[in-house]
């Protein structure tokens, strides 16, 4: 039995490396004689100065028992990967107290205590009021903490050292997962054998097959790339292998295939569960004898040609229906690299967002709005960041390069992001995993909940149910239908429901000496949220 020096006894399930198939892959630096010897520790997703996405501070004094200050001063966080060799450093945000927050040891997990610090803390979402325990298996799924509206870190486990020499070959991101996909490219790229990628759609398998051509022997020579989805099946043979001239009816000229301008290159097939059959059947013979012949052609021709495939399906489930060949996945998985969600990887979700950001902003001429900036009110809102980080990301990478597109061109010439009704969609589709459960789109044959779209919600059925609920946001959010996320904007629009920061100081102080200070009874009296009182309590320092 493997044992976790920081929690006990470890758990079983997807604490294995993400990489090739499990039994040519070694123990990962962060596994040693079975020992787990990851500690908790922050990661940045957003900060004013957008260059700090992704620094870290492992805090391995929790796992010694140990408490760790969280604040404008502490701990210090240094930039991991090719940014390592800079002098680690605080937070140092203006809008962030010196006072500071706990993290402290509490038993498998990590408690926050906010006690007298003066840093407002919403974690998941949520304000934590004085103490907060984030379970193990919250630890492993990532704790997004959104502190002053002004800082975004998550809370994970992560390895105590970091991994040293391995290039990162254009792919973004310093998680356990990427960090084991490069080292999966490193080793098979200068490999003549083909490869397998596997993940879901959007993991981005096309940039590893990019990268492994790159760092292979071939760089100088062709990369193509055909998505055999895209293919009619009836042009598949001629597409790939080509066609002599009079093959076919209308075929006036040699047509050049795939392989043949792929010749002593690398061709990337994209989707390969959607060959048809009989192209199948060609592919194998390519595999076998490194040879192809053209529609219409008298003789075979020998073609050079490095072969990786990838895919999204579940190919062994296609051989036992019979719309896919056993012998051609053996041939395609001479290594299998297996590329990560995003859900996985979600430390990277901060460095990630930076990187599109840029390319899409400088698109359309306005790089400077990701300057560092210590404004008050920065360009891209720090809570919407937390928001997106909660997303579960369905669509991966693609899918988060598409959502930073749309902030770009959506914010274009404003001062700052406004939460469009496209943003707003995005974050009432799917409403975020509670702790130790598997996300929807991750989990087998189980059915994503149905969420209203917001338009349909009117605005007595709004009042009616925070009454029944009183006045708490997730039933009331259950009860319509919606997400919490798209509840907020809801009742930023009703103007009949009287939020928290309406109230003044006088009010609020007058209502909790009638309540004897009981502010689950002042909620009931007031009528707003309890989450929106203790912020506006705190606003007006009472």
């Amino acid at each position: 039995m493997r044992v976790d020096r920081f929690t006990g006894p470890a758990r079983s399930p997807s604490e294995r490396p993400v990489g090739a198939d499990v039994e040519t892959r070694p123990e990962p630096a962060d596994w040693q004689g079975g020992v787990d010897l990851r500690v908790p520790g922050l990661t940045v997703l957003w900060h004013a100065d957008a260059a700090r996405a992704g620094e870290r501070a492992p805090l391995p004094e929790l796992a010694s028992g140990r408490e760790v200050a969280l604040s404008r001063l502490s701990p210090a966080f240094s930039a991991p990967g090719a940014g390592g060799g800079r002098a680690p450093r605080p937070l140092d945000d203006p809008y962030l107290s010196r006072s500071p927050v706990r993290l402290a040891p509490g038993g498998e997990g990590v408690r926050l205590l906010t006690g007298e610090g003066k840093i407002r803390v919403a974690a998941d979402g949520e304000v934590v009021a004085a103490e907060r325990l984030f379970a193990r298996a919250e630890l492993e799924r990532g704790v997004v903490l959104l502190l002053n509206d002004r800082v975004v870190l998550l809370l994970h486990l992560l390895p105590p050292l970091q991994p040293k020499g391995v290039p990162a070959f254009g792919l973004v991101g310093e998680s356990a997962p990427m960090v084991r996909l490069r080292r999966e490219v490193q080793r098979v790229a200068d490999l003549d054998v083909a490869v397998l990628l596997r993940g879901e759609t959007g993991t981005g398998k096309e940039l590893v097959a990019e990268a492994l051509h790159a760092a292979s022997p071939r760089r100088d020579r062709p990369f193509l790339a055909v998505n055999m989805g895209a293919v009619p099946p009836t042009l598949a043979a001629s597409e790939l292998f080509g066609a002599a001239r009079g093959a076919y009816t209308g075929s006036v000229q040699r047509q050049t295939g795939y392989f043949t301008r792929a010749h002593t290159g690398t061709l990337f097939l994209d989707e390969i569960g959607e060959a048809p059959a009989e192209v199948q059947v060609l592919l194998l013979r390519v595999l076998e004898t490194r040879e192809i012949q053209m529609v219409g052609a008298e003789l075979p021709q020998k073609v050079d040609v490095r072969l990786i495939a990838a895919t999204d399906a579940d190919l062994e489930a296609a051989i036992g229906t019979g719309r896919f060949r056993a012998p051609l996945l053996h041939r395609l998985s001479g290594y299998e690299i297996t590329v990560p969600t995003l859900r996985e990887r979600r430390e990277d979700f901060g460095r990630l967002l930076v990187h599109f950001l840029r390319q899409e902003l400088e698109a359309v001429g306005e790089a400077r709005r990701l300057d560092a900036s210590n404004d008050e009110a920065p360009w891209l809102p720090a809570a919407l960041v937390a928001r997106l980080a909660l997303y579960e990301w369905p669509g991966n990478v693609r899918q988060l390069r598409n959502v930073a597109r749309q902030i770009a061109i959506g914010a274009r010439g404003d001062s700052r992001v406004q939460l469009g009704p496209t943003l707003e969609r995005l974050l009432a589709d799917s409403a975020p995993a509670t702790a130790g459960e598997k996300p929807a789109a991750a989990a087998a044959g189980s059915p994503r909940k149905a969420y209203r779209k917001p338009e349909e919600v009117t605005e007595e059925e709004i009042l009616a149910a925070l009454l029944e609920n009183r006045w708490r946001l997730k039933p009331t959010a259950d009860r319509l239908g919606v997400s919490r996320t798209t509840l907020y904007a809801l009742i930023d629009r009703c103007s009949s429901i009287r939020k928290a920061g309406d109230l003044g100081r006088e009010e609020i102080a007058e209502c909790l000496a009638r309540c004897g200070g009981d502010l689950d009874a002042a909620v009931e009296e007031l009528c707003v949220s309890k989450y929106g009182l203790q912020l506006r309590i705190r606003e007006l320092g009472l």
